[in-house]
């Protein structure tokens, strides 16, 4: 037995039901579906992850098919289908940033936190995504987001001081 859209919807928390309303405010009427990307971010937000159980309240709130945000879901690299660490650590390697050193950055991250890319800490405190093709800061390289923050003009001694702050 299936549940009803109304039990579905009340999978997802006060909070994230007010973001999503934000968004859709921003949208044409009966063009809700176009609020996804921002809803998928505030239940990534509250989960650390996106469960299928709250990818599917999503779809129920926003009249879509599950499948529909379960392609969103898997096509960004914004968005994390498993539990990953609390901090999420993004370097660009695309050829600006290489160019600029992210290799040796990349390098340092693994071998300071102790695991590769696309791992988390056992701890449970960061989580180094597997490759980012471009973070749109090319001018910045090398750079990494961190938590969607930016940080451009990245050294090995900047990197330590940017992780070693973190909460």
């Amino acid at each position: 037995m299936s549940e009803s859209r109304e039990e579905l919807i009340a999978r997802l928390s006060a909070h994230v039901r007010e973001e999503i309303d934000h968004w859709v405010a921003k949208y044409p009427s009966g063009k809700q579906r176009s609020a996804v990307l921002a809803a998928l971010r505030a239940v990534q937000h509250e989960h650390g992850h996106l469960p299928v159980e709250q990818m599917d309240a999503v779809a129920a709130y926003l009249d879509m098919a599950p499948i529909e945000v379960y392609e969103v879901a898997s096509f960004y690299s914004m968005y994390e289908l498993e539990p990953v660490g609390r901090h999420t650590i993004a370097v660009c390697d695309n050829i600006s940033c290489m160019l600029r050193g992210a290799d040796r950055i990349i390098e340092h991250i693994e071998n300071k936190l102790g695991i590769k890319r696309g791992e988390s800490t056992p701890d449970g405190k960061f989580y180094f995504k597997q490759e980012e093709e471009c973070l749109a800061a090319c001018c910045g390289g090398p750079m990494m987001q961190v938590d969607h923050k930016y940080y451009e003009h990245l050294t090995p001694e900047k990197v330590d001081e940017i992780l070693d702050n973190l909460e």
